[in-house]
């Protein structure tokens, strides 16, 4: 188990490595600098952290933490499914918005499909797994009545629709990052009225296809599998 020391340690690890990503760029700043900067020595800066690469995840693992802290309210009390899911992504922009600045150089990294930085990543599992899960919370405590087969698959879309956001935050340089809600603000009613279409008959091949197309995707391809 962390100490409170352990945690500040970790933290202090991981917003210097934040600065100097944003100063200087990822890949000319050295664990060195880190541990230097951050006033512990480079045997402590890889006792936390064993590669910039698990930093950054660090960084991932405590934007998540904020995230859920920050939505915890809305999803106790709210029970229309909009409102909830408008919580939780104006949430994730409150929390972030400290790293705005990194964003760009963190999506140089991330955008790398074999990066471990990638969202998309074996790395990025936890952190990942963490936001689908909250996306579950946002549908299961909700009112909103879902087709059955699309009903599985919805958590993940929302991460999906999340991570687009997260895209468009990171080139948005409009005041408080004002698009981006604005954009959140837009997508969340057409999102419900799309989740509340998806049990009427007429739509059902279409769900269908989306439910296959999904599971297309996520499964693991067999020529790529080592």
């Amino acid at each position: 188990m962390r100490t409170a020391k352990s945690e500040t340690t970790r933290t202090l690890i991981v917003e210097t490595a934040l600065r100097l990503f944003q100063e200087n760029g990822y890949a000319k700043t050295t664990m060195r600098a880190i541990a230097k900067e951050a006033g512990v020595s480079v045997g402590n800066a890889y006792y936390y952290f064993s590669s910039k690469e698990q930093l950054v995840q660090g960084f991932y693992d405590r934007i998540t933490e904020l995230h859920e802290q920050a939505c915890e309210e809305a999803l106790r009390t709210e029970r229309e499914f909009a409102p909830r899911l408008r919580a939780v992504m104006h949430g994730w922009i409150d929390v972030a918005a400290p790293y705005h600045e990194f964003g760009k150089q963190f999506f140089v990294n991330a955008a790398d499909p074999d990066s471990p930085l990638s969202p998309f990543s074996a790395d990025s599992s936890p952190a990942r797994e963490s936001q689908i899960a909250l996306h579950r919370r946002v549908l299961d405590g909700s009112t909103v009545k879902v087709d059955t087969e699309l009903r599985p698959e919805l958590p993940e879309l929302l991460w999906l629709y999340e991570m687009g956001v997260v895209l468009f935050w990171v080139h948005d340089r409009s005041p408080n990052c004002r698009k981006t809600r604005l954009l959140v603000d837009r997508t969340v009613p057409l999102i419900d009225r799309v989740i509340g279409l998806s049990r009427l008959r007429l739509l059902r091949p279409v769900t269908r296809e989306i439910v296959q197309l999904i599971g297309d995707l996520v499964r693991p391809d067999p020529e790529l599998t080592p």
